[in-house]
């Protein structure tokens, strides 16, 4: 069975978010990854895209019970109607999650997967959790860029991909 990861993101981004999460799509379908998001815009969408242009597989969990809002990029759109708690599918679905960004439906992936504590939890740029004494909790890998958060998550051996993988 292929390895999964969730490419969690912000449905509204910016630019340096779009291009971390097209690269971070793109490599993980480089090794072979299906990528697992929420199917919609933003980061959503910029990770879909990348591991389409790279040939990999992509599966959008969506919030709604229909797949009217589910990006062009996704190779299988699951519609739940299940609205945010779709997140929880997110996670549950993954062997890793990459956070690219940060809104409030991020933080709730990242906190589901933590709480779980079953896969590694890499976060790329956005928010930083710190407990009521102002340090950071412990267990989020934060990474630099794309190649080092697809590192990060311990799936691979470390070292030098395929060629133009990042």
């Amino acid at each position: 069975m292929a390895v999964q990861v969730a490419v969690c993101g912000p449905g509204e981004c910016t630019e340096r978010e779009w291009d971390h999460a097209y690269e971070t799509g793109r490599i993980l379908a480089g090794r072979g990854a299906v990528v697992v998001c929420g199917g919609h815009g933003g980061v959503m969408a910029a990770a879909a895209a990348g591991a389409r242009a790279a040939g990999g597989v992509v599966v959008g969990i969506l919030p709604a019970a229909d797949r009217a809002a589910a990006s062009r990029d996704l190779t299988v759109a699951v519609p739940t109607g299940l609205g945010q708690a779709r997140n929880n599918v997110v996670v549950n679905a993954a062997d890793a999650v990459i956070a690219v960004g940060g809104s409030w439906g991020t933080l709730s992936e990242i906190a589901l997967a933590m709480r779980a504590g079953r896969v590694p939890v890499v976060q790329l740029g956005g928010w930083r959790v710190h407990d009521e004494d102002g340090r950071p909790v412990g267990g989020i890998v934060h990474a630099a860029d794309p190649a080092a958060a697809v590192d990060a998550t311990g799936l691979w051996p470390r070292g030098p991909g395929p060629p133009g993988e990042g």
